[in-house]
């Protein structure tokens, strides 16, 4: 009898969230599959149309633009996750390491976290920039410091500068979360596997590769699948810096940008296909892609991690 009683207490207390998960998460989703298999929705009207068919799907595949639109979102994760990442590790390390002044760099390296990612965005692009009429306005401090007079974001940049840029720029703001919690990781390793290290003359590279690395495997784990999925759903470091006049052209696109083009539009293309249909079909493929990619980081933590 006790145990039916805290059964149904538990249950009132996750009443509310399980209600806020299928409102906001599982409605949207379902909807967000059935949308894709219709090319004839009409968003205005919430009709499906006549046609359940895999046109818009069958569209995309075609469709030069989410192919670079892929491109750009998997160059973004696979460069600046493990990049970031690996320099996360070794600033904690360091920070964990020193005793003067740690809480200031600690600060320091979390101030990032804290900003508004299109501000800082907008501070990159100035850097960043450059004049298309020389001597008019004053060359960004990239291009000042260096002595340079580059086109990294502009309208004339080539895709590997403005690329450079946005990479730049998402590993350094992804840094700050992820030091924050590699330092509470590593605060909370026993000192006695050092002590031990120290007995036996273990190397620095030897205490950071069989101890600290190993120790440390879960929370790695844990920082490279969030990584994963915030780095395919890249949308707003992008926009603010690379973007020419608040929109992003459609070679810069990342995958989560391509959803809100076609979303924003109404009516149909010239294959017949609802926009809305096309921008719904791209966003279950990119779910699928980041679910294929989280199942695959999952099976391999089984075997690497160290609990």
């Amino acid at each position: 009898m006790l145990e039916n009683k805290k059964d149904w207490k538990a249950w009132l207390y996750l009443a509310i969230p399980l209600f806020l998960l299928v409102v906001f998460t599982f409605y949207p989703l379902i909807k967000t599959i059935l949308i894709s298999f219709f090319s004839g929705y009409n968003p205005i009207s919430d009709e499906f149309g006549n046609y359940f068919d895999l046109a818009a799907y069958a569209a995309l595949a075609k469709d030069p633009y989410f192919k670079d639109a892929i491109k750009n979102t998997l160059i973004i994760v696979f460069v600046s996750v493990p990049v970031s990442t690996a320099l996360a590790i070794l600033i904690a390390v360091g920070l964990n390491t020193i005793k003067p002044l740690q809480k200031f760099f600690q600060t320091i390296f979390f101030l990032p976290y804290v900003t508004n990612t299109l501000a800082i965005g907008m501070v990159f692009s100035v850097m960043f920039s450059h004049p298309l009429t020389q001597g008019v306005v004053a060359e960004g401090l990239i291009n000042t410091l260096f002595n340079l007079s580059v086109d990294w974001v502009g309208v004339t940049a080539t895709y590997n500068n403005w690329m450079m840029v946005v990479l730049i720029y998402t590993v350094w703001s992804g840094l700050a979360f992820k030091i924050l919690v590699f330092i509470g990781g590593l605060q909370n390793i026993s000192k006695q596997y050092y002590d031990a290290a120290k007995i036996d003359s273990a190397s620095p590279k030897r205490v950071f590769t069989k101890i600290t690395l190993p120790l440390l495997s879960p929370i790695v784990s844990y920082i490279i699948i969030t990584s994963l999925i915030g780095a395919f759903k890249s949308y707003e470091a992008v926009l603010a810096v690379v973007s020419n006049s608040n929109r992003l052209d459609p070679e810069r696109w990342t995958a989560v940008a391509y959803v809100y083009d076609k979303i924003n539009q109404y009516g149909f293309d010239n294959q017949g296909i609802s926009y809305y249909s096309r921008g719904a079909a791209g966003a279950v493929v990119l779910f699928l892609i980041i679910l294929v990619f989280t199942f695959i980081n999952l099976y391999v933590s089984k075997r690497r991690v160290h609990y």
